[in-house]
């Protein structure tokens, strides 16, 4: 197998009287054998581009999808999501609002009940607190409510979780919460192409769609395969992904955390322990017969999320395990590794520690393996 990497520097780029760092160089793999002419290309590409790459392809394939919130348009985002959609789509599809999330929550929702499909960000998914009536009881409930005759195809996104020093109010992880609610598919994505895929997905589903991104994720590049740069790639929700193989234990994770479990899976596998890591990508509706075959084979269940322990989606897990046939395998006890149970902290030396971290995934490990 030939494999040629070609690196292609981008230039500095100005906003208004801003000049950004430019973006990482982009890496562009030719893989092949070498006796062959036909060759595969992955691109490197930030999660932060492959969503704007699904809204864009998504923007482009239906007129009826646009995008709303604070600071998407103009500024690109706040997180810079939305680059060059307003200059693109112009104001009828790409809309600054006020800073009111229960007021454009509410246009949005209205405007998917009209036939449109609104893509309504949240500049952080603590702030849809703000507008969780829109978001349950408007969007969630309204096609149950309905009779299946009204249907809510809206998008809500945005990033979810613990940041870096933005305290207690701004680090959250909502998939428990929205996960807990009959009505709404709730998708987390980790890797660009679980982000493009899934942002694709949740845009041409007719049903509400929450998509938890993270911040800390946004600018981080992975390998884009070919076949998730066509612009009918999509990854379907709820459908979980192996990410690395294993037969001693299954570790379970969602969003930033599976990188973490990949680094944990690495070290152990020194040690003579394969780790089988399954990325969740969606928590409703949850994948549970892939958990399940998994857990049959290797006998033991590790989950791992950012969020707080109680009545979170490691507790999920763990309950459908013990309630399906996956649970006479177990060899010993699930175990759970989880976000502190308090706020977040604002010094850096409490936030590390209040989420979950490669040794506490280790530890976690070999106390269900007993060793």
């Amino acid at each position: 197998m030939a494999v040629v990497a070609v690196l292609v520097r981008r230039p500095l780029e100005q906003v208004g009287n801003v000049t950004l760092l430019p973006s990482p160089p982009l890496k562009i793999f030719y893989c092949g054998k070498i006796h062959r002419t036909e060759f595969t290309v992955l691109s490197c590409v930030t999660v932060r581009e492959a969503i704007n790459q699904g809204m864009d392809e998504e923007l482009e394939r239906d007129e009826k999808v646009f995008l709303l919130g604070e600071e998407v348009a103009q500024y690109d985002g706040a997180y810079k999501v939305s680059r060059g959609l307003w200059k693109k789509y112009g104001d009828k599809r790409i809309i600054d609002t006020p800073i009111s999330e229960m007021g454009f929550a509410g246009i949005a929702v209205g405007a998917a009940m009209a036939g449109l499909r609104p893509i309504c960000e949240f500049m952080t998914f603590n702030f849809s607190m703000q507008a969780i009536d829109q978001v349950i009881n408007s969007a969630a409930k309204t096609y149950y409510m309905s009779g299946g005759l009204q249907s809510v195809p809206i998008v809500f996104r945005g990033p979810n979780g613990a940041s870096a020093g933005v305290a207690a109010q701004h680090s959250q992880c909502f998939a428990a919460w929205y996960g807990h609610c009959p009505g709404l598919k709730v998708v987390s994505p980790w890797s660009s192409e679980d982000a493009k895929g899934l942002i694709k997905s949740a845009i041409r589903d007719n049903n509400p769609v929450v998509v938890l991104e993270n911040e800390l994720m946004y600018g981080v590049p992975f390998e884009l395969p070919s076949e998730a740069q066509s612009k009918d790639f999509l990854i379907p929700i709820g459908k979980a992904k192996i990410e690395r193989p294993g037969t001693h234990v299954t570790i379970v994770a969602h969003s930033r955390p599976v990188g973490h479990c990949l680094e944990a899976a690495t070290v152990l596998s020194k040690e003579g322990i394969e780790c089988e890591v399954i990325n969740l990508r969606t928590i409703r509706p949850m994948d549970i017969e892939t958990i399940e075959a998994s857990v049959m084979k290797t006998n033991h269940l590790v989950t791992v999320e950012g969020g707080w322990p109680q009545f979170g989606v490691g507790a999920e897990i763990c309950a459908r395990i013990m309630e399906g046939p996956a649970f006479n395998f177990l060899d010993a006890p699930a175990v759970r590794v989880t976000g502190a149970d308090v706020p977040m902290p604002y010094a850096k030396i409490l936030e590390d520690n209040s989420v979950p971290q490669v040794k506490d995934i280790i530890f976690a490990i070999k106390k269900t393996l007993n060793i």
